[in-house]
């Protein structure tokens, strides 16, 4: 990806923005552009709140080019009942449980991307209780 097309794309790559349909209220994650459910075209940008609970998950123990690995993915099921796959952090693989309550935080993906500049976006981390955050 060149250099004025990553700076175009980061928005989705630093918040969890989707669509909704304006004709039937559907959320979809990415971002389409017909809804899913109705065929609607007609959709607004959505921002998605990045709270929600790991649904499934699994340890990748070979990371593919440009990735350190091993490294945990999870299906995560958001607040709005939307499920975003994303790469899990700050928690051990024997921490993880289905169900467990997780947040969206945003973080270097790859080293470098192919013209030398870093790759951020999101991923998701256990929630923090009261206690521990202050």
């Amino acid at each position: 990806m060149d250099l004025p097309r990553y700076h175009r794309l980061t928005a989705p790559y630093y918040r969890l923005e989707g669509r909704r349909c304006k004709r039937c209220g559907e959320l979809q994650f990415p971002p389409r552009e017909a809804c899913g459910a109705c065929r609607g075209r007609e959709t607004e940008p959505y921002r998605f709140c990045g709270r929600g609970a790991v649904y499934s998950f699994a340890e990748v123990a070979q990371a593919p080019r440009g990735f350190s690995g091993p490294y945990l993915v999870a299906l995560v099921e958001l607040e709005e009942g939307v499920r975003v796959t994303a790469q899990l952090t700050d928690v051990d693989a024997d921490e993880v449980e289905i169900g467990m309550p997780v947040e969206m935080v945003t973080r270097r993906l790859q080293e470098k991307g192919p013209q030398g500049y870093l790759v951020y976006g999101y991923k998701f981390r256990p929630v923090m209780s009261r206690s521990r955050a202050s």
